[in-house]
């Protein structure tokens, strides 16, 4: 088996699924200490990705895609890259690394493209699988040798969310120091089913605010949409568009808790240790069995059309110490 020196890890979707991807590296590099690991995802990503400890060098595919076609093969030559592992398949990627001279491509048995481009296959279906999204990424990890079965608790210590910048000041004395904060998410930049604007604002409205700090986060963009539920609730800050994703990710790690549908600010917050109140639909693709954030303080609550049921357990995990 081929010895890996600089393993390219190709995820280039949305944050959601890059964070869950992660632990692959930190398997990785307890693996084979020596290595380097090159993470290949969209710019919108690449601050998630340079938060993890375990990622030595960032490409953009978006800055790729400039490139010509021989400029992109000189580039990736350029990289000396030993193994691709293709966790999210495109097939232009894996026409690039085969052309390119990577040594060993990793991809699954369902692409066709991949019996043409990758000469390591593993037989990997996600679609009708039991296992989390991020143990199925660890499923391609047998490419290299590693065939261990992990557990969630084994992936959250995987994760090396560590690099995270300092909270600007300005920032930071938004944060209560006598109260909990608590981030309410409400959007999901149509990625996930939401419980809507309605309900959060019930949801708001029972929380303690003698005891909790109410933000409402979430894109500029969704700010718009936001305004309801901003509105109805004053006592709420309102941190709509008003921090960049570098700063958001130090907000909910200074922070106490995140409450959100299965999107990228749930698994974020999962990612750092913190509470993470995910809302969910018990149906498959997306139920949580396969999309639940992973981390030290992680909960689930299943939307069944009953929301008072739903916003008393919110109102319970929230206040549980």
């Amino acid at each position: 088996m081929l010895k890996p020196n600089k393993i390219l890890i190709s995820r280039t979707d949305s944050i959601g699924d890059v964070i869950l991807t992660l632990p692959m590296a930190g398997i990785l590099k307890e693996r084979f200490p020596n290595v380097s690991i090159v993470f290949l995802g969209k710019n919108y990503t690449k601050s998630i990705i340079e938060t993890s400890e375990h990622i030595d060098e960032f490409l953009s595919i978006d800055d790729l895609n400039k490139l010509n076609p021989k400029e992109q093969i000189q580039f990736i030559r350029n990289k000396n890259i030993s193994h691709c592992i293709h966790v999210f398949p495109k097939k232009e990627i894996a026409q690039l690394m085969k052309k390119s001279g990577v040594q060993l491509r990793i991809g699954t048995t369902n692409r066709a493209y991949h019996w043409f481009t990758c000469n390591k296959l593993i037989k990997l279906s996600r679609k009708n699988s039991d296992l989390h999204e991020a143990q199925l990424n660890c499923k391609l990890l047998s490419a290299v040798g590693i065939n261990e079965e992990f557990s969630l608790v084994d992936l959250a210590a995987a994760y090396g969310f560590t690099k995270h910048l300092a909270l600007p000041q300005k920032h930071k004395e938004l944060l209560s120091k006598d109260k909990k904060n608590i981030i309410i998410h409400a959007k999901s930049q149509g990625n996930a089913v939401e419980w809507g604007l309605e309900n959060f604002s019930k949801l708001i409205s029972k929380i303690d605010k003698e005891k909790f700090q109410v933000f409402i986060s979430g894109t500029q963009a969704e700010g718009q949409l936001l305004q309801p539920l901003i509105k109805n609730n004053p006592d709420a800050v309102d941190l709509t568009g008003k921090l960049s994703l570098p700063e958001f990710i130090s907000f909910i790690n200074e922070a106490d808790i995140l409450i959100a549908a299965s999107t990228g600010p749930l698994h974020i917050c999962a990612a750092l240790g913190k509470k993470a109140i995910g809302l969910f639909l018990d149906k498959r693709p997306i139920h949580p069995g396969r999309w639940a954030p992973i981390g030290k303080d992680t909960h689930v609550v299943l939307m069944n059309n009953d929301s008072e049921r739903e916003l008393q357990q919110i109102l319970n995990l929230a206040q549980a110490q």
